[in-house]
């Protein structure tokens, strides 16, 4: 295990839900700290401009009116492996197949080929995804690793 950093991204239906709280409390007891975060909502040029990995998939035009839809609370998350950590607390993409007491499974509700975005939280998978997807909503000043 190493220290590391990853993004997080509550959704707008996380924040309509007034979730924010419970899903930092989580991220805490983990063992993850917040290094940033800041509530926004992005434009949908911003939105695909972040999912471009996604542009050729069938639920593309979805995500991007879901996501920026509604306020979004962004956070990056520092820790020894932290990029799994937060997996390991999201749970599987699919609510239905999450497993119990992860953030998916306690508070998304059932996704089908519609919806397959509404699923509260998104976070970094790797690495080299995670320095990318940090760096496309922060500056380095504006983190605050604790201990640096």
């Amino acid at each position: 295990m190493s220290t590391e950093s990853t993004l997080s991204i509550i959704k707008p239906d996380g924040v309509e839900k007034r979730i924010i709280g419970e899903i930092y409390s989580r991220f805490e007891r983990a063992g993850l700290a917040i290094a940033a975060a800041k509530m926004m909502r992005l434009t949908p040029d911003q939105a695909r401009s972040f999912y471009a990995v996604h542009k050729d998939r069938s639920f593309f035009d979805r995500l991007i009116n879901f996501i920026a839809s509604g306020p979004i609370m962004v956070q990056v998350l520092t820790g020894n492996d932290a990029i799994h950590k937060n997996r390991d607390l999201m749970g599987a993409t699919n609510p239905k197949e999450a497993a119990p007491g992860t953030i998916r499974c306690d508070f998304a509700r059932g996704i089908d080929d519609e919806e397959t975005h509404r699923n509260i939280v998104h976070g970094s998978d790797s690495r080299e995804s995670a320095e990318a997807e940090i760096g496309f909503f922060f500056k380095p000043e504006e983190i605050f690793v604790q201990g640096r």
